[in-house]
Order: C-alpha cells, then sequence, then structure tokens
C-alpha cells in the first residue's frame, strides 16, 4: 500500500481460481474490502488478467535532444479500432529474478539496438487497474543517438520492431497531436517536458 491510503481501504482474498489458461492467464478472485463510509462489502467477483510486471525505457541523447520512439504490430490496438501500429518506448515484461533496471537495458539492445548507460526512475504506475495485475517500472534512459534507428526486434518473439530517433521537440508534438496513444509513452514524454532541463544539466 501506498502512503495515501484512505481509513478502511482494506481487501481481503476469498479463494481464487483459474478462468483460463493459454498464452495468457486469467484468474477470477474472490474478494470482500472495506467501505468507504465504513464496514465491509459484500463478496464480488472479478477477473483478473495476470500477463507479469512490465518495465520500459524512453531513449533520450541531452546532448542532441533527441529521444529515440519504436513502432511495431499491436493486437489490441488493432482490435480497440485504433492504428494497429502504435508508436512507443522500448518495454519488455522482467524475467525471473531479473530487475527492471536490468530489463530496460537488456530490451533496449534487443528491440532498437540501443546501449543505456544511466537511468532515471520516473514512475511505477499500473496500467489497467481495473482487469489486469501488470504494473509497469517506467525510466528515462541515457542513450547515444548518434547512429541509431532502423529494424529490429527477436524473430523468436515474432517481432519487427521500427526504430526511429526525433527531435525531442517533434516527439512531444507527436503527443499533443494524438500521434502517441500508447499510455505508457504519453506518460514518459510529458515527464521529460517537465524535467529536461533538469535531465539535461544532470546528465552534460
Amino acid at each position: 500500500m501506498n502512503q495515501s491510503e484512505l481509513p478502511n481501504e482494506t481487501v481481503e482474498v476469498v479463494r481464487k481460481e483459474v478462468a483460463f489458461q493459454g498464452y495468457f492467464k486469467v484468474i477470477r478472485y474472490f474478494f470482500r474490502h472495506g467501505l468507504h463510509q465504513g464496514g465491509q462489502s459484500k463478496v464480488i467477483s472479478r477477473e483478473v488478467f495476470e500477463r507479469g510486471q512490465a518495465g520500459a525505457v524512453l531513449p533520450y541523447d541531452p546532448k542532441r535532444d533527441e529521444v529515440v520512439l519504436i513502432r511495431q504490430f499491436r493486437a489490441g490496438a488493432f482490435v480497440a479500432g485504433h492504428h494497429p501500429f502504435t508508436w512507443e518506448t522500448v518495454a519488455g515484461m522482467l524475467e525471473d529474478g531479473e530487475t527492471a533496471e536490468a530489463m530496460v537495458r537488456r530490451e533496449a539492445v534487443e528491440e532498437a539496438d540501443l546501449a543505456i548507460t544511466d537511468v532515471w526512475p520516473i514512475q511505477n504506475m499500473m496500467l489497467t487497474p481495473g482487469a489486469c495485475s501488470e504494473a509497469c517500472r517506467l525510466f528515462l534512459g541515457r542513450a547515444d543517438t548518434t547512429n541509431a534507428g532502423g529494424i529490429f526486434g527477436l524473430e523468436t518473439e515474432d517481432e519487427n520492431i521500427f526504430v526511429k530517433v526525433l527531435p525531442f521537440s517533434e516527439a512531444l508534438a507527436m503527443v499533443e497531436r494524438n500521434e502517441v496513444d500508447n499510455a505508457v509513452s504519453v506518460v514518459a514524454l510529458l515527464w521529460l517536458a517537465l524535467h529536461r532541463e533538469e535531465v539535461r544539466e544532470r546528465w552534460s
């Protein structure tokens, strides 16, 4: 729990069962939770999509004031009626025993052929808290974008990733035009807009 929790915000897991097991897993939970006005709720059931824990990094070159975004096919975006290819930060899922920082460094090499030399924690955020247990540790990553760009990804994971270097001002303008509709990437770019001068001074 975080320090902003309110009185009586308690949860009891009564029982749980596997509702679906395939490439992903869905667990059906039966909860009882505290009510804001006092007392306890009745037992309620909710299916939770359990995908694991994620990490993401926005590669940034403070000297050139450039960021790196990647673009790839996303089935969820397609089904939701959005453009099926989305602009994103580098991201991935944590493997057993792996820290989020180590994972984003690994994914930066796999997805964008980039070495991340320093990381700056941005946020540990829930992505879809009403339906999914996945949280994402988001970082800004220091990188040299001089020779960045191209097409990368692991064939074993069916990845075909277009990597593009953008002036930060152009990437931010893309957010304002709603051309970046991936929530993690929007948060990263808006955070950099707020902290850019501090980052460039520290990473000069």
